[in-house]
């Protein structure tokens, strides 16, 4: 069977192989002269020649059709509805083949090819309503912007993210997963999976039935960061795994902001350490677009207005609500006693109107005793 495959079978067989990991595949094609069916048939001395390579890779590879099943892989996915794009594909996205390690193919659900300007949201599974509001308001903007929007599609962030740009007619958005595609991991996404691959796609390095570890989780990171052109971080623990995703980012050549948080708030620390450490600090997305000069050509907010900023005015809020809303707009903390003062109303007409707010989850009351708009 070796002597028949084709080049995109070859990459197929040797992105499969176990215990042979990006860096060493591209530097085992790079000697091959990027020849993958080469790469396959090489002799014992041709392959321990190759700096670098482990011996156990080169076990691997003299007797690969024991170690990965091609056969059946290429069987499972035209029955799951699944393509492997290789690095040689045109439909492989672009901007991943600038990355140092990227990987030799791409298993994908969905039919998109990856040619819009594309920005990647990530951030913590921990996330606060703050940082859900953020993250999915962000993605709406840049859905209607025309980018695509890429995350992991993890709990937390990159959920909101992904929800966010759904939300858009014609908005996509491209799920990066860190196991094996016919996994749907968390299982509570099955719906954003399914709606992924009708408007973007869902995408995965690793073989059917791959389940993710450590190692599988920072692999997923790079390949977020290769195929977008700007990384932005909504909250993060100082130590989480999006710091890694920035990081990368970094190394990459990728525009990496971050979205301020609460000082006070764990989950902020990392994107805080990222401000500090030279990221562009999000307040819009026209922040961003100040940034990526080369898709100048891609309008700015039409209204002037995120959809954060739209979603918290609360207009469909009538009377003394509206008017409260309007009072705590922009992040404003008031006493119940000042809400009082300002809408002409008694402290008893006050305190049952902010209690009915509240219980509508409109607004929340601090530790202070103040009140502030609470996100939706």
């Amino acid at each position: 069977m070796e002597l028949q495959l084709s080049r995109k079978q070859a990459y197929w067989a040797l992105n499969g192989l176990p215990a042979i990991g990006p860096v060493s595949l591209n530097r085992l094609l790079s000697a091959f002269g990027g020849d993958p069916c080469r790469a396959l048939s090489a002799t014992r001395p041709e392959l321990e020649s190759i700096k670098g390579l482990q011996r156990r890779t080169v076990d691997v590879l003299l007797d690969w059709s024991k170690h990965f099943d091609l056969e059946r892989e290429m069987a499972q996915a035209e029955q799951r509805g699944v393509d492997f794009v290789s690095c040689e594909d045109e439909e492989y996205p672009s901007l991943l083949k600038e990355i140092s390690d990227p990987p030799i193919g791409l298993y994908r659900l969905g039919k998109y090819d990856f040619r819009k300007p594309s920005v990647a949201i990530v951030g913590t599974r921990n996330c606060s309503l703050y940082g859900r509001s953020v993250a999915e308001s962000f993605a709406k903007d840049l859905a209607q912007l025309g980018f695509c929007v890429v995350s992991g599609m993890a709990r937390g962030i990159d959920t909101f993210a992904h929800k966010g740009a759904l939300q858009v007619e014609g908005g996509s958005t491209v799920c990066v997963f860190g196991c094996g595609i016919d996994i749907v991991y968390p299982p509570e996404n099955v719906d954003v999976f399914r709606e992924a691959q009708l408007n973007g796609a869902v995408v995965s390095e690793f073989p059917f039935g791959r389940r993710a570890d450590r190692q599988t989780f920072p692999m997923r990171n790079r390949v977020v960061s290769g195929m977008s052109h700007a990384v932005i971080v909504v909250e993060s623990d100082d130590a989480g795994g999006s710091m890694i995703t920035a990081r990368f980012a970094g190394e990459q050549g990728r525009v990496v902001c971050a979205i301020p948080g609460r000082i006070d708030q764990k989950a902020s620390k990392g994107s805080h350490q990222l401000i500090r450490d030279g990221a562009v600090l999000l307040r819009s997305v026209d922040d961003l677009l100040e940034e990526l000069e080369h898709l100048k050509l891609v309008p700015s907010l039409a209204t002037g207005e995120s959809s954060l900023e739209a979603e918290m005015a609360y207009p469909e809020l009538e009377g003394d609500e509206a008017a409260v809303a309007k009072s705590l707009a922009g992040g404003e903390a008031l006493s119940l006693e000042d809400l009082g003062i300002r809408l002409g109303l008694a402290v008893s007409e006050i305190s049952v109107l902010l209690m009915g707010m509240e219980l509508k989850g409109l607004i929340a009351k601090r530790l202070d005793g103040k009140f502030e708009l609470a996100y939706k």
